[in-house]
Protein backbone atom coordinates (compact mmCIF):
# COMPACT_ATOMS: atom_id res chain seq x y z
CA UNK A 1 0.00 0.00 0.00
CA UNK A 2 1.37 3.39 -1.06
CA UNK A 3 0.22 7.25 -0.05
CA UNK A 4 -0.03 8.56 -3.00
CA UNK A 5 -1.55 12.27 -1.41
CA UNK A 6 -2.14 13.82 1.57
CA UNK A 7 -4.10 16.79 1.80
CA UNK A 8 -4.59 18.79 5.39
CA UNK A 9 -5.97 21.55 6.57
CA UNK A 10 -4.72 22.94 9.60
CA UNK A 11 -7.07 24.11 12.23
CA UNK A 12 -6.48 26.81 15.07
CA UNK A 13 -8.63 26.99 17.99
CA UNK A 14 -7.63 28.35 21.19
CA UNK A 15 -7.60 25.17 23.73
CA UNK A 16 -8.72 22.35 21.14
CA UNK A 17 -6.99 19.17 20.78
CA UNK A 18 -8.09 19.21 16.94
CA UNK A 19 -4.75 20.45 15.06
CA UNK A 20 -6.36 19.62 11.76
CA UNK A 21 -8.40 17.05 9.08
CA UNK A 22 -6.47 15.32 6.74
CA UNK A 23 -7.45 13.16 3.54
CA UNK A 24 -5.34 10.71 1.53
CA UNK A 25 -5.23 8.60 -1.48
CA UNK A 26 -4.10 5.53 -1.08
CA UNK A 27 -2.85 3.75 -4.64
CA UNK A 28 -4.33 6.04 -6.59
CA UNK A 29 -7.42 4.17 -6.43
CA UNK A 30 -9.07 5.15 -2.94
CA UNK A 31 -9.88 8.16 -1.31
CA UNK A 32 -10.39 8.31 2.80
CA UNK A 33 -11.62 11.69 3.88
CA UNK A 34 -12.21 13.42 7.11
CA UNK A 35 -9.17 11.83 9.05
CA UNK A 36 -8.82 14.17 11.90
CA UNK A 37 -4.98 15.30 13.29
CA UNK A 38 -5.49 15.18 17.43
CA UNK A 39 -2.61 16.33 19.54
CA UNK A 40 -2.10 14.42 21.84
CA UNK A 41 0.04 13.69 25.44
CA UNK A 42 2.66 12.06 23.89
CA UNK A 43 2.27 13.90 20.31
CA UNK A 44 -0.25 13.91 17.43
CA UNK A 45 -2.40 11.10 16.04
CA UNK A 46 -4.74 10.81 13.48
CA UNK A 47 -8.33 9.42 14.54
CA UNK A 48 -9.70 8.15 11.63
CA UNK A 49 -13.56 8.99 10.52
CA UNK A 50 -16.10 7.41 12.47
CA UNK A 51 -20.09 8.39 12.69
CA UNK A 52 -22.10 7.63 16.02
CA UNK A 53 -24.00 4.68 16.34
CA UNK A 54 -27.29 4.36 17.44
CA UNK A 55 -26.49 3.59 21.21
CA UNK A 56 -24.55 7.13 21.49
CA UNK A 57 -20.92 4.85 20.68
CA UNK A 58 -18.87 5.93 18.00
CA UNK A 59 -17.33 3.53 15.54
CA UNK A 60 -14.64 3.90 12.78
CA UNK A 61 -16.03 4.15 9.36
CA UNK A 62 -12.69 3.16 8.01
CA UNK A 63 -9.82 2.17 9.84
CA UNK A 64 -6.55 0.44 9.15
CA UNK A 65 -6.36 -3.55 9.98
CA UNK A 66 -2.49 -4.27 11.15
CA UNK A 67 -0.28 -1.46 12.49
CA UNK A 68 1.75 -1.49 9.66
CA UNK A 69 -0.92 0.33 7.53
CA UNK A 70 -1.49 2.29 10.50
CA UNK A 71 1.73 3.89 10.79
CA UNK A 72 1.87 4.28 7.32
CA UNK A 73 -1.24 6.15 6.97
CA UNK A 74 -0.63 8.62 10.14
CA UNK A 75 2.95 9.23 9.10
CA UNK A 76 2.10 10.29 5.76
CA UNK A 77 -0.44 12.75 7.43
CA UNK A 78 1.90 13.81 10.55
CA UNK A 79 4.94 14.83 8.25
CA UNK A 80 2.44 16.65 5.58
CA UNK A 81 1.02 18.67 8.65
CA UNK A 82 4.18 19.45 9.65
CA UNK A 83 5.70 20.75 6.75
CA UNK A 84 5.59 24.37 6.88
CA UNK A 85 4.26 26.47 4.43
CA UNK A 86 7.28 27.44 1.55
CA UNK A 87 7.80 31.00 0.55
CA UNK A 88 6.46 31.39 -3.03
CA UNK A 89 8.39 33.21 -5.24
CA UNK A 90 7.11 36.09 -7.68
Amino acid sequence: MKVTSVKVKKIEKENSRMKGIASILLDDMIAIHDIRIISGDNGLFVAMPSRKTATGDYRDIVHPISQDARDIVESAIIEEYNKEEEPTEE
